[in-house]
């Protein structure tokens, strides 16, 4: 006998109907929870899902177990500030304006939260935000200042500024599990940002992890002593080189007076635990005191292979440390979800505002288009929704997560927003994706680090990466060939027929994305305006 098709089309309707119109908690409960947890420069590298040789991170890894594992996951614009304006509003930074660390975000343009907040979601935020002290769309939010601090870090509140005692990693975790617990309104979806300092500079981890990092020897990167030989001068002229540009006393916990007596031009001298208390001190002085006097006593027989080397380890261990308060964490807020009820109903999404250089190319930080600093690291989990332990290889951005959060809560986008929805990433529905290419663009030039300005396309075999303003160099890369980008072959004559597509590819993805010489040349002219160029 065949169904009866258009009876149960009607009851599904009337069952549609009737919940459309239900305002009760139970229906409002439908829409999926949003928890959006974010960290600061925390490179791929670093998280055992992707690469188990410097670190284990159990509760991270959770998410890919129990969700899907991004393995090409990028970012349109690798520096703090623009990669979260580009996250908070699903344009390009040269659409919303928020170019680079220094130029102010513009408040005009519309948010994904405050859209959600508009729809009914609750809102809240703790944490690092990096711009603004008065977020909108949020019913709550305890953010710190700029960049904030690890030792008794101070946070902006709707009702003032207020310092809190303590560990940054375990605080901005207490805030938010509080919220969570005491002003959760529970007829409501939620959508929860739950956003790291670690592991930012100047790395220093809690005491229950700087006892046991600082301990640890970690295997040394392929290209740790890159020479920068067959790329252009940005490579070679970058001011992020592990063994000439780390500073011994901000970045390494070398003391000052130290680093006075062997003089050493250490460029930049600040002591990064002036906040900590006499306790905090005094037990910290007990594990970084003896590194002190070791490398002082070792300091005069070092070369710059031997000293490379020292500041290497010394960068992964409070670095890792860092990442280690941000493990435990998380898995405070995934037990949190699982024994209050909430997981099946609720997505979570583990990223970094960008990837991180952990000594690859002789580096730190972030900035350039090749991969280390290019890629980040994305795990989602969503219960009845992800197929848990999958992988996805597709290529996607920080500039499809407004998109997605929006549609998984049956919101509409607005039309000006630039992502894709990974939504037929998340249900399997693969068919109905199709991106080949990903565009990038960074302008911070001239400033710290002294990465030249750039612009690029990426595609899942090779990358073209043309760097302006006071150079005019084009690189190209086999990404299959040379996953460690080490050779140029943008004058290789064996390559001369990709060159000519890819360069066809960047000039369409720039039409696309509404990006154009006109727009670079406008954000030169503000540098000229503010005085920070010539």
């Amino acid at each position: 006998m065949r169904p009866c098709y258009p009876i149960l089309f009607l009851i599904s309707l009337l069952i549609f109907v009737s919940c459309a119109d239900d305002t009760s908690g139970e229906a409002e409960m439908a829409r999926p929870n949003i928890v959006f947890i974010m960290s600061d420069d925390h490179a791929y590298q670093a998280i055992s899902a992707y690469n188990d040789k410097l670190i284990h991170t159990p509760n991270i890894d959770r998410l890919a177990k129990e969700g899907k594992l991004f393995t090409n996951a990028s970012v349109t614009n690798s520096i703090c500030a623009p990669s979260r304006a580009v996250i908070l509003t699903g344009k390009h930074s040269h659409i919303n304006g928020k170019i680079d660390n220094l130029s102010p975000f513009d408040t005009t343009n519309v948010t994904f939260p405050q859209l959600l907040q508009k729809a009914g979601y609750q809102t809240a935020m703790f944490g690092k935000l990096h711009f603004g002290n008065n977020p909108k769309g949020f019913d709550e939010f305890k953010i710190l200042p700029g960049q904030g601090d690890y030792y008794n870090p101070k946070f902006i509140t709707q009702q003032g500024d207020t310092t809190i005692q303590g560990y940054v990693t375990d605080i901005t975790t207490d805030l938010t599990l509080d919220w969570m617990e005491n002003r959760r309104d529970t007829t409501k979806p939620f959508l929860l940002m739950y956003l790291h300092k670690a592991p930012h500079r100047s790395w220093l981890p809690a005491k229950r992890h700087y006892t046991e990092f600082t301990e640890k020897t970690f295997p040394l990167p392929e290209t740790l002593f890159d020479d920068y030989e067959n790329r252009g001068t940005a490579a070679a002229t970058a001011e992020m080189n592990i063994l000439k540009h780390m500073t011994l006393n901000y970045d390494l916990k070398i003391y000052p007076e130290v680093v006075e007596a062997l003089d050493i031009d250490d460029r930049k001298i600040y002591n990064p635990i002036q906040r900590m208390t006499p306790e905090q001190r005094a037990s910290w002085d007990s594990i970084y005191g003896p590194i002190n006097e070791d490398f002082q006593q070792r300091y005069p027989d070092m070369n710059d292979s031997t000293l490379m080397v020292w500041k290497y380890q010394r960068y992964m261990q409070d670095y890792l440390g860092t990442i280690a308060a941000v493990d435990e964490n998380v898995g405070r807020v995934l037990d949190y979800l699982d024994e209050n009820g909430l997981t099946e109903n609720t997505l979570v999404v583990y990223t970094s505002d960008q990837g991180f250089y952990l000594g690859e190319h002789g580096w730190f930080d972030k900035r350039f288009m090749y991969d280390e600093s290019f890629k980040t690291p994305l795990l989602i989990r969503w219960p009845h929704v992800i197929t848990p332990n999958t992988t996805s290889e597709e290529m996607v951005q920080n500039l499809d997560f407004a998109q997605t959060f929006l549609d998984a809560a049956g919101v509409m986008s607005p039309n000006d927003m630039q992502g894709e929805s990974l939504m037929p990433l998340l249900n399997g529905n693969t068919r109905n994706w199709n991106r080949d290419a990903v565009y990038y663009h960074y302008y911070e030039y001239p400033a710290e680090h002294a990465v030249k300005r750039h612009y690029g396309i990426a595609t899942e075999d090779f990358k073209l990466i043309h760097f302006y303003f006071d150079v005019d160099e084009w690189e190209l890369y086999d990404r299959k060939k040379d996953p460690l980008e080490m050779h140029n072959v943008y004058d290789d004559p064996t390559y001369a027929d990709t060159v000519a597509t890819m360069k066809e590819k960047l000039k369409e993805i720039r039409k696309k994305y509404k990006d154009s010489d006109a727009l670079s040349e406008k954000y030169i002219d503000i540098y000229k305006d503010k005085g920070l160029i010539q």
